[in-house]
């Protein structure tokens, strides 16, 4: 039996016969002589979906990153040059995990070249060196791999280096300024100083940055154009992160490049290349100076040494058009270059060079040096946003992510003319809903689908799940047969829908928490976690001298008369203590529980299996800062923070949550009760997912309280606790 070197979950996609794509984990495990990938994780002796046997005839084609409804993957195609068609295509959210798969697999493949080349059978190396310095373009994108063709017609190179992952090259218009320019090249271009990278000159420190300039040979630039500029700093993160939050435009961009204010994208060209859409937000004189925008293509690549660089230039597109109320500028070069360092105190080190050559345009203020230095200066201090946004961050909650882009084509001139007259704030405003609008459109158009792939077609396409359809699945999969009467059910506090009410409660979004994703193993993600698995039918506000214990025995109350009903309750006491005791009591109504699920398996388990899972978000959204930066928003286990206590009824379970049991618990809530009357506290329970068959999370239900008053609180009558 061969040996498993390696295994874990990756992403297995592919696109079926009718067009449409599609993608599922998979459990993937590379032996010695085999990669096959499993439904689940293989137990006993299951038979793999899909096999593909490794020899030294084995190459792995880095297809490299893939963009589908704004989420990032980074792409790996395995298969036999003797028979091309017989591949395995894999990817992962995250670049490392890649080229650790990337790696395993090519050592295997390594191993037979060696020993079948003892037995006197000759091998190549698998990957070609980069044809770039001898003018062609090598290609490890979309298309079937042009270097197996090459390769079965040259077999006289068995020792040539694997290829650095660039794609197809950067396209002829995007100057690589991360290369040294020889005196040939130089000669070739000497028609073009703008490219003429040969003296910096260092302009200033600031934010921890070394700022230079380039000193170009001659001073043929566009006055509106400023010279390039470059920052470079240290930022301790690896290689590897930093690439891939560079390379996304979701909202974590607004946490380090303050330059940033919307991106999308227009069209991926290849695994390598692609055509972004980016809004710039220029803090100079804002009501004087019309907002900037740019349409660019953006290449990047890995080298040899573990660098990466990404490189910018501007260009038009037909699906990009000039919008109304923006300037189009016009990036001559720009980009970064992220290289490793020697780890400090065990931590990885990065330089990370960012270079911005752009023309801001504009009749008037693009003559200004100022503006020019100012607008190229805050651009360039994203660097210093990356060092503080590492530095503040234990690690990265989701996979990058980017929009999809809305076609903008442009209309003719003359009604550019007449939009740009009608154009205000209020029409900007509402084209960028516009995009958000098509951006969630567009993650809503494919259908998750579970098909085995042996059905599928050969043309493999990446995927992954959108967050919006994975919810929208659940909420269709949980929508009850029959509706339950809510109106047999009441309690003390009253529920009120209206958003200014007072003393009341009443049911929250499910959408305002955010969940773990089905895809939270491999990739941190969290999605909005949709319609709740129970119904919020009541909700009682009770006070007395001692702590209120299960409460649930009270006669009359929710949970009795849905036991009558033949309905199971979930009830949460949240017990405050004082002088006074408090509970806030909230009944959860199903009409049973699902045999084997989370949720029943939380019911009937232990007390340890319980603390271990059930989960509060708690939300004040309104209150006073000091209040909401007390309370956050950070998802706590209960069980682990406080003392709880679960009582199993014939068709109930009962929580009683003791506030006053935690220190810091009391330490906040003596800054919360005393102001109660004038906040706004969003609850949402559920049990934590921890494995994938327990994903994505779905709430048990969440609540609203607004503006308690304390003198509403009643007496409870509750019978004798025949439990203890």
């Amino acid at each position: 039996m061969s040996k498993v070197v390696y295994d874990g979950w990756m992403v297995r996609y592919g696109r079926r016969k009718i067009g449409r794509s599609y993608i599922h984990m998979r459990y993937f495990v590379l032996e010695t002589r085999l990669l096959a990938y499993y439904k689940r994780k293989p137990q006993d002796n299951v038979v793999p979906i899909k096999t593909l046997p490794i020899d030294g005839n084995c190459r792995v084609e880095d297809r490299g990153l893939k963009t589908h409804h704004g989420h990032m993957v980074y792409v790996l195609s395995v298969y036999n040059k003797k028979d091309k068609y017989n591949r395995v295509t894999m990817a992962a959210f995250n670049i490392q995990e890649a080229l650790i798969w990337k790696e395993k697999i090519e050592s295997i493949i390594d191993q037979h070249q060696g020993s079948q080349g003892t037995n006197g059978n000759k091998y190549n190396s698998f990957e070609y060196k980069s044809d770039m310095d001898n003018g062609r373009n090598a290609s490890s994108s979309d298309h079937e791999s042009q270097l197996s063709a090459a390769e079965d017609e040259d077999d006289s190179h068995p020792n040539l280096l694997r290829r650095t992952t660039i794609g197809r090259g950067p396209p002829e218009s995007v100057f690589d300024w991360t290369k040294e320019i020889d005196s040939d090249l130089a000669n070739q271009n000497g028609s073009n100083q703008v490219f003429s990278r040969k003296y910096w000159r260092l302009l200033q420190c600031q934010n921890g940055l070394r700022i230079f300039e380039e000193l170009p040979d001659g001073d043929l630039l566009p006055k509106s154009c400023s010279r390039a500029m470059k920052a470079v700093g240290v930022v301790e993160a690896s290689c590897e992160d930093i690439f891939e939050l560079v390379m996304s435009m979701d909202a974590t961009r607004f946490e380090w490049d303050c330059s940033f204010q919307y991106g999308s994208l227009v069209e991926e060209v290849d695994g390598h290349t692609a055509i972004l859409y980016h809004r710039l937000q220029l803090d100079w004189f804002p009501t004087l100076v019309w907002p900037r925008d740019l349409c660019y293509v953006r290449y990047w690549r890995r080298n040899d040494d573990g660098s990466y660089v990404v490189l910018f230039r501007s260009r038009e597109h037909e699906n990009c058009g000039p919008l109304p109320g923006y300037v189009r500028a016009h990036i001559e070069s720009g980009g970064f270059n992220i290289s490793p360092l020697k780890p400090l105190n065990g931590r990885p080190r990065t330089q990370v060079q960012h270079l911005m050559q752009i023309d801001l345009k504009g009749w008037g203020v693009g003559y200004v040096s100022s503006f020019q230095q100012h607008c190229l200066l805050q651009m360039l201090n994203s660097v210093a946003g990356l060092r503080e946004y590492f530095s503040q961050t234990d690690e990265r909650t989701a996979a990058p992510r980017i929009p999809v882009m809305v076609n903008m084509t442009s209309a003719s001139v003359s009604s550019k003319r007449n939009q740009k007259l009608q154009d205000t704030p209020h029409h900007r405003t509402r084209s960028l809903d516009q995009i958000r609008a098509a951006n969630r459109n567009a993650s809503m158009m494919d259908e998750y689908s579970d098909e085995e792939e042996d059905f599928q077609g050969a043309d493999q396409e990446v995927m992954p799940p959108s967050p919006e359809r994975e919810m929208k699945r659940t909420e269709l999969e949980e929508e009850p047969l029959d509706q339950i009467d809510f109106s047999i059910f009441s309690g003390n506090l009253r529920r009120d829908d209206h958003d200014n009410s007072r003393n009341c409660w009443r049911i929250s979004d499910g959408n305002n928490f955010r969940v773990r994703s089905k895809n939270f193993c491999y990739d941190k993600s969290k999605i909005p976690a949709g319609k709740p698995l129970m119904d919020l039918v009541a909700a009682d506000w009770f006070k007395d001298t001692k702590r209120m214990d299960h409460v649930a025995r009270r006669p009359g109350c929710a949970a009795q008369v849905a036991s009558e009903k033949g309905l199971f309750s979930l009830i949460v006491n949240v017990q405050v203590p004082g002088s006074t005791h408090y509970s806030m009591v909230f009944y959860f109504v199903m009409k049973e529980l699902t045999s084997g699920s989370l949720l029943q398996r939380f019911v009937d388990g232990d007390d340890e299996f319980r603390n271990s899972r059930m989960k509060l978000i708690p939300s004040v959204p309104k209150g006073s800062w000091i209040v909401r930066q007390s309370v956050g928003s950070t998802p706590c286990l209960l069980g682990k923070a406080v003392d709880c206590n679960y009582i199993r009824g014939p068709k109930y379970l009962e929580i009683d949550v003791d506030i006053g049991s935690s220190t810091v618990a009391n330490g906040v809530l003596g800054l919360v009760i005393g102001v109660i009357t004038s906040l706004v506290v969003d609850m949402a329970f559920l049990v934590q997912g921890n494995t994938p068959d327990e994903l994505p999370e779905q709430l048990i239900g969440a609540v609203r309280a607004s503006h308690i008053e304390l003198s509403a609180a009643i007496v409870p009558k509750l019978e004798p606790d025949t439990t203890e």
